[in-house]
């Protein structure tokens, strides 16, 4: 069977409107928005949809209750489970809570507890939340254990027809909202509902529209599988973009996927962070990484949208307060702003005062300075982290170190250092 006739068998543009009609009082229409900064930026129309402004402040909360809605009452009599990083698990608290079934969530420990407490507010006396694993895939595990032994109905996050037809709601509003025809149209692939439900709806309706996958570079799950022709497991992840981060994709979005991408961009979570930052001192939107990640990939095709209609998806808005020093700190050493050292400092005195005065130029910060011996820290080396005004401003700090005679090594060039220290 080709996958093309696989495909209509699964998600087709009818499924996507009878999910438009389950959804349109419980859902927010959220707003399409031209973004003046970024389209000044890269000289198009930008338009954000932004379903970060959505009630559980992300998409999620769609495909979980249009799954849930077309459930019988024998399979909602002993309740229902799903495995979530975050968003699907405030989706499918609120959906638990509106149609009164009970629910239970499993979530990796290294949920943010932002998103935690979302999930409790959201689910109030009918959802029971278990942290279990560090990523999505071990609280997946156990989440299908559960669906086993308690005969809960699963709520999968992405591999399934009615939550991809309710995720591809989505495209309705953007393509009624947006009075021209839209030339591109970037979105984030996590497991692949979003994207393969916003792009059968596309494909269909606006056939010239480009599609445009974006994922982080740390997790690039779907690229992978499709430079392989089938589904893979990556052995290891970054999981720093904790709402794309996954392991593995669908096995269903991923045939649906495959056949619709135009092309799928890679985006270092670094850039990611650069574009969060941005995005709040610029515009005051809150965007997590993964709803970020599409506004990141438009710097790789800056040429193609000149003078383009662009739709980036912005994809969720559950930001942790507490990640923002990390964020920060991850989007200089991106942007090569941010260097850590270890320097020997010479045995004479009056050496640091030197390098303070002689080695660091005059727009350079030190952000972080301790010695890594406790005992004899005259002569000892110690972690120096010094932050630039200028990305320039690297080649010259690195000659005066050589050329006052301050040994180093260069943390940001050792991971394994780097990971170690910082």
């Amino acid at each position: 069977m080709s996958h093309v006739t696989k495909v209509e068998l699964n998600v087709q543009v009818e499924d996507i409107l009878k999910a438009h009609q389950a959804l349109k009082d419980v859902v927010i229409h959220t707003p399409l928005e031209r973004n003046r900064q970024l389209s000044e930026k890269y000289e198009c129309n930008v338009f954000l949809k932004r379903e970060d402004l959505q009630m559980v402040r992300s998409f999620k909360i769609r495909g979980a209750y249009n799954k849930m809605k077309q459930l019988t009452d024998e399979e909602t009599k002993n309740g229902v489970v799903c495995a979530s990083a975050g968003n699907h698990a405030q989706g499918f608290a609120y959906s638990c809570r509106e149609l009164k079934i009970h629910g239970k969530v499993f979530m990796p420990t290294t949920t943010p507890k932002q998103k935690v407490s979302q999930v409790k507010l959201h689910g109030k006396e009918y959802v029971e939340i278990v942290l279990h694993g560090d990523t999505f895939d071990d609280a997946y595990e156990k989440a299908e254990e559960c669906s086993k032994l308690e005969k809960r109905t699963f709520i999968h996050p992405f591999d399934d027809h009615h939550v991809i037809a309710g995720q591809g709601t989505c495209a309705i509003e953007i393509l009624n909202d947006c009075e021209e025809p839209i030339d591109y149209l970037f979105a984030s692939i996590g497991g692949g509902g979003l994207f393969a439900g916003l792009g059968t709806y596309f494909r269909s309706v606006s056939p010239d529209t480009k599609l445009i996958g974006v994922e982080p570079e740390g997790a690039p799950a779907m690229a992978k599988s499709l430079e392989a022709g089938e589904v893979i497991t990556l052995p290891e992840i970054e999981k720093f973009v904790d709402g794309a981060a996954v392991q593995r994709v669908g096995e269903l979005t991923f045939s649906i996927c495959r056949n619709l991408l135009d092309d799928i961009v890679l985006v270092p979570e670094g850039k990611i962070c650069t574009t969060i930052l941005n995005l709040y001192n610029e515009n005051a939107i809150v965007a997590e990484p993964a709803g970020a990640l599409p506004i990141s990939a438009l710097d790789f095709y800056k040429e193609q949208i000149k003078g383009k209609n662009v739709v980036c998806v912005v994809s969720g808005g559950n930001n942790d307060i507490g990640r923002m020093q990390e964020i920060k700190e991850r989007s200089l050493i991106y942007e090569g702003l941010q260097h850590y050292f270890i320097v020997n400092f010479p045995q004479r005195a009056g050496a640091l005062r030197e390098f303070l005065d002689e080695v660091l130029g005059p727009t350079d910060d030190i952000t972080r300075f301790e010695y890594t011996k406790k005992n004899n820290k005259d002569s000892g080396p110690a972690l120096v982290g010094i932050e630039l005004k200028h990305r320039e401003d690297y080649d010259g700090l690195i000659e005066r170190m050589k050329k006052k005679g301050f040994p180093f090594t260069e943390v940001n060039k050792d991971s394994n250092l780097f990971h170690l220290l910082i």
